[in-house]
């Protein structure tokens, strides 16, 4: 029988979860500072999202929200958010489970996660994510100094090359 081995993968898929949610959470209670905006991708038919039904058909499987200049309501839960967005001029709720996000990035600081999607059985593990997760920003060893003359640069973080295959 083999042994139980420790997930990383889960577990530094959860933290940057997290990293989403708290970016999320302080925008809820603070709004959008500066040029900050968000970009969430998430699969429209995982358990748990709710879209208005023209929205499903026309986005069968994967969906991208901006959250940046009309967005209202914008509320944290355990395990999902949710928000109202305007789409032709109606105003639509959005519930969309973390576990459901793909993608999010926010453009202003080029600054992006890519999620493999979680089996929804697994979803208690992104339920677990602490509501103020510690956040530690990277400095680029590269740069000289940390002027905010020179633009910030990114990286998009994948977690395929730590799966099991």
């Amino acid at each position: 029988m083999p042994k139980e081995q420790l997930r990383y993968d889960r577990m530094v898929e959860t933290a940057l979860r997290g990293v989403v949610r708290e970016a999320l959470s302080e925008v809820a209670e603070r709004g959008l500072p500066g040029n900050h905006h968000f970009y969430v991708t998430f699969r429209s038919g995982y358990p748990g999202v709710d879209i208005p039904s023209y929205l499903a058909a026309q986005y069968p499987n994967e969906m991208t929200i901006v959250l940046q200049f009309q967005y209202y309501g914008l509320e944290l839960h355990d395990d999902h958010f949710e928000v109202t967005l305007s789409f032709n001029n109606v105003h639509e709720r959005l519930v969309i489970p973390f576990g459901a996000i793909t993608t999010f990035a926010d453009p202003s600081v080029n600054f992006a996660l890519q999620f493999q999607p979680v089996v929804p059985a697994e979803s208690a593990e992104i339920s677990a994510i602490s509501p103020r997760p510690t956040m530690v920003e990277r400095k680029d060893e590269a740069k000289p100094s940390d002027s905010d003359d020179e633009p910030k640069r990114g990286e998009v973080v994948t977690l395929d090359a730590f799966r099991k295959k």
